[in-house]
């Protein structure tokens, strides 16, 4: 059965730039400049134009999950008719008033959980789910910016009955990898996928015999190459707001499709655990 293509070809490059070669980086550069104008160039005009020759344009699709320019051109069209590039990812300006700046804030973030969705693979969210479901023990490991979605995901999955912790002390992140065996699943949560300390822990937990999954938003990078299940997420950089900082809320979205997949598995012990857990919050309640 043939693989699916990849939609969202803007949000396939962002992905994917960090590790395409500077010759495939300029090419990318201007698709993402001008995916109005490219929809309508033939391969061998937007070799001209970029300087390079069909054949490393083509290479670009491959490695971007396409067969070819044609299906990188209609991912491009598809994308671009259901979200116009009107500008949506506006950047904040000194005399913007403050609605006017939660807008472009709000628009901002929708567009990367949108980015986020076109990239996500189907096969990658089942068998992430699938390993958590048979996991003895789960660990959360983050630091910096992405320790908050650690915490909030130990927060959903003890609902789902999932024996798990949260870590971001990265020594206590080591200390527990060297204890995992292969009944275990890690999950590193990392925007550039490139933390020494993150590293560590995943290379230490790989070696008991724990698998591992990544939410990274770069395919190349080394927290990618380690995991055995890799979930991306796909944003944007502003002058006020870092990839990093947008990439968060798309880390949460991933999380809670995680989480209600896995509850989907166990819907019985699920919706008994909230129950519980509502009977005792109740008494904090005034």
């Amino acid at each position: 059965m043939n693989r699916p293509l990849p939609s969202g070809g803007l949000a396939q490059l962002r992905s994917s730039y960090p590790g395409l070669s500077p010759k495939l980086q300029g090419i990318a550069d201007h698709i993402l400049q001008n995916p109005q104008d490219v929809v309508h160039l033939s391969i061998s005009e937007l070799a001209e134009v970029t300087h390079c020759a069909e054949a490393t344009i083509f290479r670009l699709c491959r490695q971007l999950g396409y067969k070819g320019y044609q299906d990188l051109k209609i991912a491009l069209a598809s994308e671009l008719v259901k979200q116009p590039m009107q500008n949506i990812h506006e950047e904040v300006q000194p005399g913007d008033e403050m609605l006017t700046v939660a807008q472009k804030v709000f628009n901002a973030n929708l567009l990367g959980i949108t980015d986020t969705l076109q990239v996500l693979d189907e096969g990658s969210l089942t068998e992430a789910v699938r390993l958590l479901n048979a996991a003895k023990k789960v660990l959360f490991y983050a630091v910096g910016g992405s320790a908050p979605i650690a915490d909030d995901a130990y927060h959903k999955f003890i609902r789902a009955g999932l024996n798990c912790i949260s870590q971001t002390d990265t020594h206590l992140q080591v200390m527990t990898a060297a204890l995992l065996d292969s009944e275990c699943v890690v999950v590193g949560i990392s925007h550039s996928g490139s933390n020494k300390d993150m590293l560590q822990a995943f290379e230490i937990a790989k070696s008991n015999g724990a698998r591992t999954i990544a939410i990274t938003s770069y395919n190349k990078s080394p927290l990618a190459q380690l995991a055995d299940v890799k979930l991306y997420t796909s944003t944007r950089e502003t002058s006020f707001r870092t990839e990093a900082i947008s990439a968060r809320i798309a880390q949460l979205c991933i999380m809670d499709a995680l989480y209600v997949g896995l509850s989907l598995l166990r819907p019985a012990e699920t919706l008994d655990n909230l129950q519980k857990i509502r009977e005792v919050i109740s008494d904090k309640r005034i």
